[in-house]
């Protein structure tokens, strides 16, 4: 299988942390939060990645090269001219992405420890066409995820805006958080292709406005699991407290 490793954010919460540096090689206890993703990729089977790079790009590219590739096949998606988002990210990674398995997305800031082998198996047994991590934890903007795990639409609690605009929420419903780790089969690539006619695009409202046609799942693990986001300053001391030290 391959992965993806979204690398290009400009880390302005971390700052002055990414004053000088991408956000991706903030360390976390020593480690560059992108390190510990490559090796968590590694460690689920993973032998090729995409990286995509953009604020202080070429600091990943010596990176990389210094720990040479990680002992696996890595490729730079370089969006150092312009920045693609997370659905424009995935497409012009497409090069390097097709084939027949599914893909993992991850997020270079995000901390996790839960079994991705699961993840990817349900993904496959539900034949979907992306499958997203999500759990019921605090904040603003939720995705409804219905009772049969299929993605229903979003919301933004503190808004009240609701996405389809149609759409009306079940009382089966679930409100899930996101968290920055999905799994996309390689039929999405011509529906990223149709979707946008800019180069730049998020990818979530691409999920949202397609999920009634494809098939999107939510996967919640069954056991239990650390999750954090490293995006800003204080989520780094937290991490070194409670998720590094077990």
């Amino acid at each position: 299988m391959k992965a993806m490793i979204f690398a290009a954010g400009l880390g302005t919460r971390l700052r002055p942390l990414t004053n000088d540096r991408p956000k991706a090689l903030v360390e976390v206890g020593g480690v560059a939060m992108l390190e510990r993703v490559i090796n968590r990729l590694k460690l689920h089977g993973i032998t090729e990645i995409v990286i995509n790079i953009h604020h202080f790009g070429e600091k990943i590219i010596e990176f990389i090269k210094e720990n040479n590739n990680f002992g696996i096949t890595i490729h730079i998606s370089d969006e150092r001219d312009l920045l693609l988002d997370t659905g424009g990210g995935i497409l012009k990674a497409q090069q390097w992405l097709d084939g027949n398995e599914p893909i993992i997305i991850h997020n270079a800031d995000i901390l996790t420890d839960f079994d991705l082998d699961k993840m990817v198996e349900q993904h496959i047994n539900s034949n979907a066409d992306a499958t997203l991590l999500v759990a019921d934890r605090k904040t603003a903007r939720y995705f409804y995820i219905g009772e049969n795990n299929r993605l229903n639409g979003w919301t933004n609690i503190s808004t009240g805006e609701v996405k389809p605009a149609d759409y009306i929420a079940l009382n089966t419903d679930k409100l899930r958080a996101f968290g920055g780790v999905h799994i996309v089969s390689p039929s999405i690539f011509s529906e990223l292709q149709n979707y946008s006619t800019e180069p730049k695009f998020s990818i979530t409202p691409f999920y949202i406005d397609r999920c009634k046609d494809l098939k999107i799942m939510g996967y919640t693990p069954n056991e239990k699991y650390q999750w954090l986001d490293i995006g800003k300053i204080e989520s780094i001391a937290i991490a070194e407290q409670e998720f590094i030290e077990k």
